[in-house]
């Protein structure tokens, strides 16, 4: 049998393969010049070549067919085309999880995205157009944060784990901090009160028990070392049964006869009484102030439906000192992301359409019966675009907050439960080719895995043209 194999040393690997320079004055090349610039098509076209060289050897006479100037430049289109592609996608987010942490959590209302777009050039981030001279980039987002919290100060960070860290660092650096054990929480990504405020450069004092903390277990740990009591919402879990806390009035009078300041970290909080649209209350920075804390901190991109921010509000002394922190300066918003949450923060000026205009709250909100009869409609289609290959059926299902708010409050919903015509052995490796599947159109469909199916949940589902227009190109991505 003749050897199909080339020696590494052999002559006959270099005269099959075009040079670099052949290869650039390619008409193909020169297309993929102006598409990507001459730096980055030389560079693929190396890469190209110096795969080539390396496999050419093993596979023989084979290898040698794809060394033509065409396919070379071709290889060297498909590397830059993956070189360009964008790592942030749109997707479908059908998970049932609606403030999806590793989806973007709270998409952004229209109105915040055109402040985004018109606030992309150049603005007066600090500039104060009346007076002619430079500005407070905080001066944005302030009175609308005062007019919606009842706070007499505010200001914003970049996520509500550096809010806690700032306000930590600037009030009680080297001193003592009184927390509750029963808050001592982990608030995602591995970040637990306990270790911020290490890095803040003070210390936990812990009192009471896991599930039950009282005042006097407050008052016996305040010393002429500590620097504030915090409070810390559990917004991410619950504890249940034999449990007790002490209420924010209590530990404001607390902390006003030994003249050290409330801090309460509401995490995912929201501007407005959610009760008024069939929602779990969950407390407010209005009420979290009127019951005497001193300062309120909470996210921009949970509840509240904004962008990625940590906002701080409250007194206005123990504001400035925040403010002249030179940590703030490390930790503060950019124009785009103040343009949004500014935009955002002037819809809740209009209470009564609020739910229409603000995607998280119009989620939240959306009815069971519009969610299964949305359902009802795509079934057929998606039936139709997998052509046999999976059982598609409409099901109940129930739907999410997500991000740490509510985690006990789950919401009526309906999903497309899609489950591979496969059985047996093969059942787990066709579910995973479903998934990755829909996971690969050109907007990918993210669901979640349940009963031996895909689950599908439609209460975030709102693009439904989009949805179903582009299902015809699932027939040739799904082989199962």
């Amino acid at each position: 049998m003749k050897d199909r194999t080339l020696p590494n040393n052999s002559p006959s690997i270099e005269a099959a393969i075009p040079s670099v320079d052949v290869l650039l004055r390619h008409p193909d090349a020169a297309r993929l010049i102006d598409g990507y610039g001459r730096p980055a098509v030389l560079d693929a076209i190396r890469m190209v070549l110096a795969t080539i060289r390396r496999d050419l050897p093993q596979q023989g006479e084979q290898g040698l067919e794809n060394t033509g100037e065409e396919a070379i430049i071709e290889r060297a289109a498909s590397v830059l085309r993956a070189l360009m592609r964008p790592s942030l996608n749109a997707v479908f987010n059908l998970t049932g999880t609606i403030l999806h942490t590793n989806l973007g959590r709270a998409r952004l209302a229209d109105e915040a995205v055109a402040a985004m777009v018109a606030a992309a050039g150049a603005c007066t981030i600090e500039y104060d157009l009346d007076a002619g001279r430079r500005g407070d980039r905080d001066w944005h987002l302030e009175s609308w944060l005062c007019r919606l919290t009842g706070g007499e100060a505010a200001t914003a960070v970049n996520n509500n784990a550096a809010a806690v860290l700032l306000t930590l660092n600037t009030l009680a650096l080297r001193k003592e901090v009184v927390v509750s054990r029963g808050e001592l929480i982990e608030i995602g990504g591995s970040f637990r009160i306990p270790e911020i405020m290490n890095r803040a450069g003070c210390k936990l004092r812990e009192v009471g028990a896991t599930n039950r903390t009282h005042l006097g277990d407050f008052e016996n740990a305040i010393s002429s070392k500590t620097a504030m009591i915090m409070k810390v919402h559990a917004s991410n879990y619950q504890i249940n049964g034999f449990t007790a806390e002490t209420p924010t009035t209590d530990l404001a009078d607390l902390a006003a006869k030994h003249e050290i300041p409330l801090v309460v970290d509401l995490g995912s909080g929201t501007l407005l009484d959610l009760e008024r649209y069939g929602l779990p209350h969950e407390p407010t920075p209005r009420e979290t102030l009127a019951a005497g804390a001193d300062l309120v901190t909470f996210s921009g991109d949970k509840l509240l439906g904004g962008p990625q921010a940590g906002l701080i509000v409250g007194r206005a002394d123990l504001i400035e000192k925040i403010k002249k922190n030179p940590m703030k300066r490390a930790m503060r918003l950019d124009k785009v992301t103040i343009a949004a949450l500014a935009a955002t923060l002037r819809l809740y000026e209009d209470p009564d359409r609020l739910a229409e205009r603000l995607p998280t709250l119009r989620l939240l909100t959306r009815t069971v019966a519009d969610i299964e009869a949305q359902a009802r409609r795509l079934e057929t289609s998606v039936a139709e675009a997998l052509d046999g290959k999976a059982v598609v059926s409409v099901q109940p299902c129930r739907s999410q907050i997500g991000s740490g708010s509510m985690p006990v409050d789950l919401l009526d919903s309906y999903c497309l439960a899609i489950r591979p015509t496969a059985v047996g052995r093969g059942e787990k490796a066709a579910l995973k080719r479903l998934v990755g599947g829909f996971r690969g159109l050109p907007v990918p469909v993210i669901g979640r895995l349940g009963e031996a199916a895909l689950l599908l949940d439609c209460r975030a589902l709102e693009d439904e043209a989009g949805f179903v227009a582009q299902l015809g190109e699932l027939i040739v991505e799904v082989t199962i």
